[in-house]
């Protein structure tokens, strides 16, 4: 019963917070354009050797001093977008096209790209950089990744749009919905494990001990008070 209820709890709220974000694939201000950095496409094959060094562009970014405007823009954009994608973690968004995952991770890895190139540009010491451009250049020749094209290798971003999952697409990719439903699952069953844990450490009530509104019910005593029995005359006296 009540594992029952908090399981159908749990899933109302998960699929009604997914249904809210179904409305609205891309969080746009009304000019993204107007102050946003336009980011250039990213190609299908060029991901998988940017996901790789993620870490390292992100380092180097963390480093750098002096900053200005333009890379903090694309820094914050890289790991909001990241956010907004789960981070990647969702099954084949980087390797699968038709995943609901794929054209936001396309995104942020994208702005990683531009972060990268942009720290190339800035002044100071630039050999780091320079060796972690060499080494990614070196990666995509080895992978032939210019040429792994998907539907989103030629669409542009913008600092000032953030793209979301497409949620509602996520029934008809299997991987990403059997890892929704175990996350489900593993939820239902974390929740129902808490409620038998909060029942089975419950301090047992006693029987014998009344509770307060039979403490208030209680019937008079026999030792009673005087108020309450009345008292005798006394016997008359034999003359």
């Amino acid at each position: 019963g009540g594992r029952l209820t908090a399981a159908r709890a749990l899933l109302c709220a998960l699929l009604l917070c997914a249904a809210t974000c179904a409305e609205a694939h891309r969080t746009t201000p009304a000019d993204p354009k107007a102050d946003g950095i336009s980011i250039p496409s990213l190609t299908h094959g060029q991901m998988a050797v940017i996901a790789d060094n993620l870490s390292a562009i992100r380092a180097l970014a963390d480093a750098q001093f002096p900053t200005d405007p333009a890379m903090r823009r694309l820094q914050g954009y890289v790991n909001l977008q990241a956010f907004a994608c789960f981070w990647g973690l969702a099954p084949r968004s980087l390797t699968d096209e038709t995943s609901p995952f794929n054209e936001c991770a396309h995104a942020y890895l994208a702005a990683a790209r531009a972060l990268l190139l942009h720290l190339k540009a800035m002044p100071g010491d630039r050999r780091a950089v320079d060796a972690l451009v060499a080494k990614i250049e070196v990666e995509m020749l080895a992978h032939n990744s210019a040429l792994t094209l998907c539907r989103y290798s030629d669409e542009a971003f913008n600092t000032g749009e953030i793209l979301w999952p497409h949620w509602r697409d996520i029934p008809r990719h299997a991987p990403t919905a059997l890892t929704f439903a175990a996350i489900l699952l593993a939820l239902g069953a974390s929740g129902a494990a808490l409620v038998r844990l909060a029942v089975a450490t419950r301090p047992p009530r006693r029987r014998d001990a009344p509770g307060p509104l039979m403490s208030r019910r209680r019937a008079p005593s026999s030792a009673a008070s005087p108020i309450s029995r009345p008292r005798l005359p006394p016997p008359p006296v034999a003359r």
